[in-house]
């Protein structure tokens, strides 16, 4: 594999542009752009778009700014929300191949070397995407996740944390959807999925976060409702209501304590045999979600 490097200080536009979104989140803040200063390819540029920080995160970026003029500093002046900043970032971007991390998560030094060489092999790919490791608050390794098929997202987000993908995508999408904060990255791999190929690496690029202050488990809830909707509005243009139905059970009996009644309803309507097939482990689940609002 051949390493690009590009001096700090040229002019040339990079390759690839990563967006930084940053929400004070200055306790990790640091470390998240140290990861893609270590990064082996070299020929990016980083935008970190701070969102109304109030807790220094903007120094931060600041010094990072002076010291390496790849990486841009850019304020909304109040809070927007992760995906108005990433659509903030982008705007814009310089580089034809683009990926976003988050200010609390790292980029593994091989990430964009590795995702790079794959899509300039196969000019036919718009989206690649790979594993990660979930850390903990203290970096320890909690387990890998490696990266699920694109036939797999009909039951759940298939792309993950590591990725890139071509400027093409970002023009057809049009960017993140700003009402589907929390679940603007599955709605917009589910979108892309209509028009490019989207190819996993089982590699582990990436090291993602779990803390009390992040955004998924801050918003677990609110997130959860946001991608069934994406889900259900997706499976309107699958002709298969097995399919259909299946996926609705699946996110059903993904989480017992929130069980989704409406969901069940739509799946039994689409295909009763499915839903009948797996109704004793949907009994179960019904039981234990009234069993707890009655216990509480």
């Amino acid at each position: 594999m051949t390493i690009r490097t590009m001096p700090s200080n040229s002019s040339r536009d990079p390759l690839v542009t990563i967006v930084m979104p940053v929400y004070n989140g200055a306790r990790y803040l640091d470390g998240a752009i140290r990861s893609v200063l270590q990064q082996e390819y070299c020929e990016w540029e980083l935008i970190c778009v701070d969102d109304g920080s109030t807790d220094g995160s903007d120094a931060i970026i600041v010094g990072h700014a002076v010291a390496d003029s790849r990486i841009r500093h850019l304020s909304n002046g109040r809070n927007l929300g992760l995906p108005a900043s990433l659509n903030r970032g982008f705007a814009e971007a310089r580089g034809k191949l683009h990926s976003w991390t988050s200010d609390d998560n790292i980029l593994r030094p091989n990430m964009l070397a590795e995702l790079v060489e794959r899509l300039e092999r196969d000019p036919d790919i718009g989206v690649v995407y790979a594993g990660y490791s979930v850390i903990d608050d203290a970096e320890n390794i909690l387990r890998y996740i490696p990266p699920r098929p694109m036939e797999d997202r009909w039951y759940g987000n298939p792309v993950g944390a590591a990725f890139l993908y071509r400027q093409d995508v970002t023009e057809k999408l049009g960017g993140y959807d700003e009402t589907l904060f929390g679940a603007e990255d599955y709605d917009y791999w589910m979108r892309a999925a209509h028009h490019f190929q989207m190819k996993p690496v089982d590699t582990d690029l990436y090291l993602y976060r779990r803390h009390e202050r992040s955004l998924t488990d801050q918003r677990s809830e609110e997130i959860r409702k946001l991608v069934s909707s994406v889900l259900v509005r997706e499976l309107e243009h699958v002709d298969d209501k097995a399919l259909r139905a299946k996926a609705l059970v699946q996110r059903i009996l993904s989480n017992w304590y929130h069980f989704d009644v409406n969901l069940l309803g739509k799946a039994f309507a689409y295909h009763p045999a499915t839903v009948l097939k797996a109704s004793p482990q949907l009994t179960v689940d019904l039981a234990r979600a009234i069993w707890h609002r009655i216990g509480r």
